[in-house]
């Protein structure tokens, strides 16, 4: 490769690295931009709405996957959803493009707040924030859920329910970020899919016992926060 084809690449190089900065950053003040508008959830049943005095900010469209164990049941076994193993991660629309905005996995809450469980779990579900890295841990409120199909914000047959949770703890990012730190509940709405599947399929018997299936889901997260 002579001077002029290495400059030539090297250009190419810095025009994409700027395009991809500018991508970013629109991406970025688009989610700053979101949490600074009020977003309108759908209506929803008493059970999983947030108390009066609490507003969306925020809302991602999740592909992931919920974990299934086969557990003992009766002379048999059975799958069961377990909600300790959720992985997804959050996308939000921009000019046409699905941008990456938060990932949703299990961590411990090294930042409780006073809704915590006693003892603390020694893991809680979490969301963390693509752009600043600020995180908020969550758990179901009591038994606040409603099953798939049950109405117009959980349509879905055979999906998993749709829920509201509770933030148990939450931490900045580490240059300051508060974009999920100030988050109050998180509504998990819209479910498609991850339900368990059926027990004849790799889980009908004792020797079954311990498998673990990995199922795909699909969900939209609402986040809000205490009005200011």
């Amino acid at each position: 490769m002579n001077y002029n084809d290495q400059k030539t690449e090297k250009n190419a190089r810095v025009r994409r690295l700027l395009v991809t900065a500018l991508v970013l950053g629109c991406a970025f003040g688009t989610v700053n931009h979101a949490a600074a508008q009020k977003i309108t959830p759908p209506p929803t049943p008493i059970l999983i709405t947030p108390p009066a005095g609490n507003s969306a900010f925020l809302v991602g469209h999740a592909f992931g996957t919920q974990g299934c164990v086969c557990l003992p049941k009766g002379a048999g076994a059975s799958w069961t959803v377990n909600n300790a193993r959720p992985e997804a991660t959050l996308f939000t629309s921009f000019f046409g493009q699905d941008i990456q905005i938060i990932t949703h996995f299990l961590s411990p809450d090294t930042n409780p707040n006073d809704a915590v469980p006693n003892p603390i779990p020694f893991g809680s579900a979490t969301w963390q924030s693509s752009f600043d890295s600020s995180k908020v841990w969550a758990q179901v409120l009591h038994s606040n859920s409603i099953p798939a199909a049950s109405e117009p914000s959980c349509p879905n047959t055979g999906a998993i329910a749709c829920l509201l949770l509770q933030s148990i703890g939450s931490q900045q990012g580490p240059t300051g970020g508060k974009i999920l730190a100030k988050t109050t509940f998180i509504q998990r709405l819209n479910t498609k899919g991850g339900s368990a599947p059926d027990d004849s399929d790799g889980c009908g018997s004792a020797d079954k016992v311990g498998s673990q299936r990995l199922v795909p889901y699909t969900a939209d997260y609402y986040f809000f926060r205490k009005d200011e």
